[in-house]
């Protein structure tokens, strides 16, 4: 046992919950947001801009034709793939395999690929590392056991991983399409305080594949801790907290929430009436990727998502138009909400002696 635990040290395999639900799933969102988002977003902009470049079609695959937002986002698989190996320390051949095991895990995971790549990506990478260097012919060895490893698994796993992801998120947007009041609440409470938690909610929201209304109710959950915290702690950390927490990230806040998780009140409040609000009164609606539900007011990719959702609904013929009330039920869910209610509920805090200055400052 204590070689075993030596050779695990020594190839950097850790066995726990920080570098798997923490290190792997924050770095899946990165890849996905370097690939599908911002695919989405060159899209849209080439779409709404009538763009010539960025509309025309570049690449024909098996019949199938890209744009320039469509080649980025049909990279997605391998993309999240490479950044959970990145966020495992994974040696050059062994991340370099993994663009394979990416591609086929979220092929095969359908519409819950991203469930799939997180599940395979993590298991391929750490048998790719223990067999890493450890013969004369590692060129060939290290990238025939990952892309094995990772494929076999992906055939094996991916369809049924991908299908129970489906089926929990299909399971969340029905519930809040039946009980829009309780699940506003429930959804935005979760996925807003999974945010900023040291885990990636846009990943969860991808994994489930969270649109419609509930994705709407995720979106308002995330802007009222960002927007939240940002606002309410503006006396402490100025323009440079405002504008790193309310289009950065609000997980900045997580070492002061440790030290006093009373200042979270105020922010999880918020996203309790938002959630319902944007259920119920303005009926706010993610029809765009679903990893947009869970980022918020970062760089406006919640906004955009919801826009391109708009658009894509016209296109369907599902929505006539984007009209007054849906710009202003966005701008209230996403900004105003948050930056009034927060403070409010925090100077509450303030006067029973819960939150006290320098609470909320960021190193």
């Amino acid at each position: 046992m204590e070689k075993f635990k030596a050779f695990l040290k020594r190839k950097d395999i850790e066995i726990s919950v920080k570098r798997y639900l923490i290190d792997a799933l924050g770095a899946m969102a990165q890849g996905l947001f370097c690939s599908l988002l911002i695919g989405t977003i060159i899209n849209t902009i080439g779409t709404q801009f009538h763009v010539p470049f960025l509309t025309a079609t570049v690449a024909t695959v098996a019949g199938t034709d890209y744009t320039v937002g469509g080649l980025a986002s049909a990279m997605s698989g391998p993309a999240m793939a490479v950044a959970i190996g990145y966020a495992l320390h994974c040696p050059p051949l062994v991340l370099f395999s993994l663009i394979s095991v990416g591609f086929a895990s979220n092929a095969l995971g359908g519409a819950g690929g991203p469930l799939a790549v997180l599940f395979v990506a993590i298991i391929a990478s750490e048998v790719g590392k223990a067999v890493s260097k450890e013969t004369r012919v590692d060129i060939l060895v290290t990238p025939l056991v990952t892309i094995g490893v990772g494929i076999g698994l992906s055939a094996w796993w991916a369809p049924a991983l991908g299908r129970a992801a489906m089926s929990v998120g299909n399971v969340i947007m029905w519930a809040t399409e039946l009980q829009p009041f309780l699940m506003g609440i429930l959804v935005s409470v979760v996925v807003g305080i999974a945010l900023t938690l040291p885990i990636s909610s846009a990943a969860i929201c991808a994994a489930l594949g969270l649109t419609g209304l509930a994705g709407g109710a995720a979106v308002a959950g995330c802007c009222a801790q960002m927007v939240g915290f940002a606002v309410m702690s503006f006396r402490e950390n100025r323009w440079g907290g405002l504008v790193s927490q309310g289009i950065g990230t609000s997980m900045l806040q997580m070492g002061n929430i440790v030290k006093n998780p009373r200042i979270w009140i105020a922010p999880i409040l918020t996203s309790a009436i938002t959630g319902p609000l944007a259920t119920c009164l303005f009926r706010l609606k993610m029809d765009g990727a679903a990893v947009s539900s869970g980022m918020g007011t970062c760089g406006l990719v919640g906004q955009i998502g919801v826009y391109t959702g708009w658009v894509n609904d016209i296109a369907a013929g599902t929505k006539t138009a984007i009209t007054g009330w849906d710009w202003f039920g966005l701008l209230m869910i996403s900004f105003v909400l948050p930056a009034v209610l927060t403070p409010i509920f925090n100077s509450i805090g303030r006067r029973l002696g819960w939150v006290k200055d320098g609470d909320l400052k960021l190193n």
